[in-house]
């Protein structure tokens, strides 16, 4: 990969967008991992206002350390962004509060921290006239659909969503992103525990990478016992999640019905 002429090609795409836009610059959600460190990054580079939020809601120590001193790195390099430390675990308690307790199974309030940073991404994004740039990845978008419907989803543009995982990393690596981010296992940051990506879905990126070219390949050869069961992962989580990489099905009415 041409990695500096592909940091620039996005950063131009980011730039041109924007300026058709009418808008002013990109509100962006910081976690401390590496997709959001390079989005927000890329975003910064084009020299616009940029607003990067930290929002933990019981978060593990590590990622919201990570995502403030990220912030702090931006700042630094670029005087284009502004942070903002914003702590939503009060206001998730008071979600849960209402919240009848029989709908308050594990995933659904996972989901629900992504929607809650989701809702406060385009509050500030609102006031500040900006686009709420995404974070998702290839593998994540359109491999496996690992990400919450209307949450980290809930976006306006997508710069790295044409870039798998090991790419992101590339990019990340020529951008100077801080090791610590680097080297971090992958997260979601929505359990309040230190649990991976990987521990969730079975597979590594790497891996899940390997099975959406494979599918796409049109040459087969002959696979493992390991290859088998990523193959089975990455096909169970595609089918699962195609109502989040679908549009939104529409019913449409006959016109004579219409009339």
């Amino acid at each position: 990969m041409k990695t500096k002429k592909v940091i620039n090609h996005i950063v131009q795409w980011l730039d041109t967008y924007l300026d058709k836009s009418s808008l002013a610059g990109f509100t962006i959600g910081v976690s401390g991992g590496i997709d959001s460190a390079v989005t927000s990054c890329l975003c910064a580079k084009t020299g616009k206002p940029v607003l990067a939020l930290n929002m933990p809601i019981y978060q593990a120590k590590d990622q919201v350390s990570r995502a403030s001193a990220h912030i702090a790195w931006l700042k630094k390099n670029f005087d284009n962004v502004n942070g903002v430390d914003l702590e939503l675990s009060s206001v998730f308690d008071q979600i849960k509060k209402i919240f009848p307790a029989h709908i308050q199974d594990g995933l659904t309030m996972a989901n629900t921290r992504a929607r809650l940073r989701m809702l406060t991404l385009y509050a500030f994004s609102s006031n500040h006239k900006m686009l709420v740039a995404g974070t998702g990845n290839k593998v994540e978008d359109f491999g496996v659909g690992f990400y919450t419907k209307y949450g980290d989803g809930g976006v306006d543009i997508s710069p790295i969503a044409d870039l798998m995982k090991t790419q992101v990393y590339a990019l990340g690596k020529d951008l100077g992103i801080m090791e610590d981010i680097l080297t971090a296992a992958p997260t979601d940051g929505l359990w309040g525990d230190d649990r991976t990506d990987e521990s969730q879905i079975g597979a590594s990126y790497a891996e899940l990478e390997w099975a959406m070219q494979y599918l796409d390949s049109s040459q087969k050869e002959s696979l493992n016992e390991r290859q088998k069961k990523i193959l089975s992962i990455y096909k169970k989580f595609h089918a699962a999640n195609q109502h989040k990489m679908a549009p939104i099905p529409v019913c449409r009415i006959p016109e004579d019905l219409k009339k």
